[in-house]
């Protein structure tokens, strides 16, 4: 198992992945940081847990909108396969994860 650090809201955490995904986590995490950024910027400084959630929210929003519109997720031929059923479990799985990296954020 591998670990990258991560740097959202100008907090450092420790991800632990797969080998060869670091890239990858490192690619989302700048994704989850820019939306965490933006919400700060309006609302200003909430508290980590509160930023994450709005931040957790509005990208479940965006899975939610490319559904809806039909257009291909990420993962293309994967999600050709098991329609919106399967994407409807990505969905709940990456907020299950949210959910418990915001618990564990809250932990320490």
């Amino acid at each position: 198992m591998a670990q990258v650090q991560v740097i959202i809201n100008g907090r450092a955490y420790t991800i632990s992945c797969e080998a060869g995904k670091e890239q990858h986590v490192l690619d989302i995490a700048g994704y989850v940081s820019s939306r965490v950024d933006e919400i700060a910027r309006d609302l200003g400084q909430v508290g980590d847990a509160r930023l994450l959630v709005l931040a957790a929210l509005l990208i479940a929003d965006e899975l939610f909108e490319v559904r809806d519109e039909g257009a291909m997720p990420p993962g293309g031929a994967r999600a050709k396969r098991g329609g919106e059923e399967e994407l409807s479990e990505a969905i709940d799985g990456l907020a299950s994860r949210i959910e418990k990296i915001a618990e564990r954020m809250e932990r320490h």
